[in-house]
């Protein structure tokens, strides 16, 4: 699996000038907001993943993904629908993969 990244949109609350990343990779998920001077980044590994929620708005999307680390969720608002539909998608597949047991 390659490295995808979603951005929000700058039409949003919070992400007018710097707009919140969401990147997927096979092994963690990263969200990153940068500011003035400063870049904010969390990181949680696919297989601490507990939950991911999607609350869905006439235009934009609220992604909440809880670890089972017992740390603060991972949030990222102003997300197209279909964007945070695939950032569910590629979580859940990534852990299928990841917990799958070994082919002879």
């Amino acid at each position: 699996m390659s490295t995808e990244t979603f951005k929000a949109s700058r039409w949003t609350r919070g992400n007018r000038l710097f707009p919140t990343c969401i990147e997927i990779t096979d092994t963690a998920v990263t969200r990153w907001k940068r500011s003035w001077f400063t870049r904010n980044e969390m990181t949680i590994h696919l297989l601490r993943v507990a939950s991911v929620r999607i609350n869905t708005g006439i235009f934009w999307s609220e992604i909440l993904i809880e670890s089972t680390g017992g740390t603060d969720p991972l949030t990222s608002a102003g997300h197209r629908k279909k964007d945070a539909l695939r950032i569910k998608e590629l979580i859940e597949l990534a852990q299928t993969r990841q917990l799958a047991p070994p082919q002879n």
